[in-house]
């Protein structure tokens, strides 16, 4: 069975970033004044940041259907006989479905993995399946796999701006003018599908200390890996790269066990919770992954 592997734009990379790496990539779409635009295609990076910081309202929507279709009977024509596809979560996002849907219709089997986050965690995740898939593993195999990596995953967030959760309706009005008043830095926590407030923090550092100890907390009650010796660590930022790196430096001093990397939020993201923002996501390494790093236990 020949089998095509399909991402988007929510893992923080255009689509020939993952052309160089044999996997199809659909652009998510950006839409303000009226006008819709394909993530990293036609629209770049520093426009949607200037758009930011001008209080411009964007929303965000799924990939064009068109767009999915067209690829689909590309596949098809090219001999595929199915896709296996990690979008960006579906609870952001109905692209899961609709990829779903629109292979069937293509009569292309579908598999796919709901990767409950998006940027560096969903990026990895087709990776894996690709590695996976070519080197031998059944699709369930993968599927199982790549189900515990989501399970596992958590992410830390710090939102430097307020008013942008509120315009994408992630934030009362009310809650929105209080916070900016007080200058309150939220700390958020996402878990699988579900997006909690943590807790709340005056100051970016205050903040960062938070987010550091919301971790160590998953890390020892959730995980198992108070140290970090199974885990990757990934840092994660909206036009804050100065920011993010200090992070990622502390967070490296922290765990010095642990692997840790950084990437930039989809432009999609940063419509929602706007510039200046921070993550940390903590993942469980695969068991091979372990192994080859540590040797067997």
């Amino acid at each position: 069975m020949k089998i095509a592997f399909v991402t988007d734009t929510g893992t923080g990379h255009d689509p020939d970033y993952w052309k160089e790496r044999g996997i199809y990539c659909l652009p998510l779409q950006i839409e303000y004044n009226g006008n819709s635009y394909d993530e990293y295609v036609t629209i770049p990076y520093a426009k949607v940041i200037e758009n930011l910081h001008e209080q411009v309202l964007m929303k965000t929507s799924l990939p064009k259907p068109g767009l999915m279709e067209d690829l689909f009977e590309d596949l098809k024509k090219e001999g595929y006989d199915a896709i296996f596809c990690v979008p960006i979560c579906k609870g952001l996002s109905s692209t899961y479905d609709t990829l779903e849907m629109m292979a069937k219709e293509a009569d292309l089997q579908f598999y796919g993995v709901d990767c409950y986050v998006t940027a560096v965690v969903q990026g990895r995740m087709i990776e894996i399946a690709k590695e996976m898939i070519e080197s031998g593993h059944t699709i369930e195999e993968t599927i199982a796999r790549l189900e515990r990596i989501a399970q596992s995953c958590e992410t830390i967030l710090l939102c430097d701006d307020l008013q942008h959760m509120k315009r994408g309706g992630r934030l009362t009005p009310t809650a929105a003018v209080l916070g900016g008043l007080l200058k309150i830095k939220p700390v958020l926590i996402i878990l699988g599908e579900k997006l909690d407030a943590y807790a709340k923090a005056r100051t970016v550092k205050q903040a960062k200390s938070v987010m550091l100890t919301a971790i160590q907390k998953e890390l020892e009650t959730r995980l198992h890996d108070g140290e970090c010796r199974r885990c990757h660590l990934a840092i994660a930022h909206t036009n804050n790269e100065e920011a993010a790196l200090e992070f990622k430096k502390e967070v490296a001093e922290r765990y010095p066990y642990a692997d840790v990397i950084m990437a930039p939020l989809s432009l999609s993201i940063a419509c929602h919770i706007g510039p200046g923002s921070l993550a940390v996501t903590a993942t469980r390494k695969m068991d091979e992954e372990y192994e080859e790093d540590h040797g067997a236990v």
